[in-house]
């Protein structure tokens, strides 16, 4: 009787130290913030109207060497393009925008010193090497122009 005492006891004691095993808990915060990026593959090439076909306004020029890319995890976001300063007089910057898949591109956009619509409808994209086509025109009324430069602001916002 006395050994089954202690094999119970035994028993007892080994249960409960498998029962009282030691835990700690962590308490984990998380947050995804909105993510709306875009960058540029570099500066197009210079573009210089610089032939014509007589009796006709200069020939536009085109750049398509660049690209962009994009990340934005947000729904119904738009890409906007603005310049620094305005064009001269008689003188036209287009720029026009590959869209990524899923959104739409205005095509060929007449840039200005306001934010103008470039792609539209882009929602939860991660996108990259899109192409990025320049164009610049100038009637004869712009007369010579002297090399100068515009910067080119390219924005994701909400559409």
């Amino acid at each position: 009787m006395r050994r089954a005492v202690v094999l119970v006891s035994l028993l007892a004691l080994v249960g409960s130290a498998a029962l009282a095993a030691n835990t700690a808990n962590q308490t984990v915060t998380f947050q995804v913030s909105a993510i709306n990026e875009i960058s540029v593959s570099g500066n197009p090439g210079a573009l210089t109207v610089s032939t014509a076909t007589a009796g006709a306004e200069p020939d536009q020029v085109t750049d398509a060497s660049t690209t962009y890319n994009l990340t934005t995890n947000g729904n119904n976001k738009k890409i906007t393009g603005a310049l620094d300063t305005a064009m001269p007089a008689d003188v036209t910057l287009k720029v026009n925008l590959a869209a990524p898949t899923g959104g739409t591109s205005a095509g060929d956009v007449t840039l200005s010193a306001t934010a103008q619509n470039l792609v539209t409808g882009i929602s939860k994209k991660a996108e990259g090497t899109k192409g990025i086509t320049y164009k610049l025109s100038a009637t004869v009324a712009a007369g010579v122009v002297s090399q100068a430069t515009r910067t080119v602001t390219l924005t994701v916002t909400d559409g």
